[in-house]
């Protein structure tokens, strides 16, 4: 069984679903036959390389909100966070660009800890309010995983796995996302949106069934997903 996961670093919704979607394989009969595969997407592709200000500013500004409203908005994406045991960090959070952390998390999937570097470049970004545009600070979160910091930097100085970016990004769009995170089930399937747990291990055990005729599985209504104009909340 193949998942591709498309999402972004910068996205509140993406580490949420991916949290949920990890903790369905745990009550997975067959989580050991499951292949993921983790696709870029990119929510702002004109964010700085170094934010000014704080963090609900420069939310504010890219989405005409007043300060208070994003203010408003970022705690309920906190309080869901917790919910999952995640702790967001908008008080110290860099909201800058994410495309050579995209680069890097290709980079690394050829030793096989995309998976692993996903989640430290989401914990980097939305708990530790590291910038993750900076070059060293993305070869030491790659040395942090066991990876060559200095290959890493050499990597970033260069233009490497670009091209690999924007076609996943570009693959994204030909197949109709809007938004993230999208999962896409053996090319078959859609689920938009940080569903919940169950909703997530309800669609395994469907797909895996399929093989029993088994009625197929419902397109889901869409839930937490952020897109180019923003974070959306059920």
């Amino acid at each position: 069984m193949k998942i591709e996961l498309w999402s972004d670093f910068a996205c509140p919704f993406c580490y949420l679903g991916k949290k949920r979607f990890e903790k369905a394989l745990t009550n997975f009969a067959h989580a050991n036959e499951v292949e993921i595969v983790y696709k870029a997407y990119q929510l702002n592709p004109h964010a700085p390389l170094v934010m000014q200000g704080r963090a609900a500013e420069s939310f504010a500004h890219d989405h005409n909100m007043s300060v208070a409203e994003v203010e408003e908005r970022f705690k309920m994406f906190t309080n869901a966070a917790l919910e999952e045991g995640l702790v967001y960090r908008y008080d110290i959070m860099q909201m800058t660009k994410t495309f050579d952390a995209h680069r890097l998390a290709k980079w690394a999937r050829k030793f096989n800890l995309e998976a692993q570097l996903t989640d430290r470049l989401m914990k980097a970004y939305f708990t530790d309010g590291l910038n993750i545009a900076d070059h060293e600070t993305l070869s030491f979160i790659a040395k942090g995983i066991g990876l060559d910091s200095e290959v890493a930097l050499a990597v970033l100085k260069s233009r490497q796995y670009a091209n690999q970016v924007l076609e996943e990004i570009a693959e994204a769009r030909s197949i109709g996302v809007q938004g993230v995170p999208f999962f896409v089930l053996n090319r078959k399937y859609g689920v938009s949106g940080a569903q919940s747990s169950e909703y997530f291990l309800q669609v395994l055990n469907q797909l895996w069934s399929e093989q029993l005729h088994e009625p197929p599985i419902e397109k889901a209504t869409t839930t937490e997903y952020c897109d180019e104009e923003g974070c959306r909340l059920k």
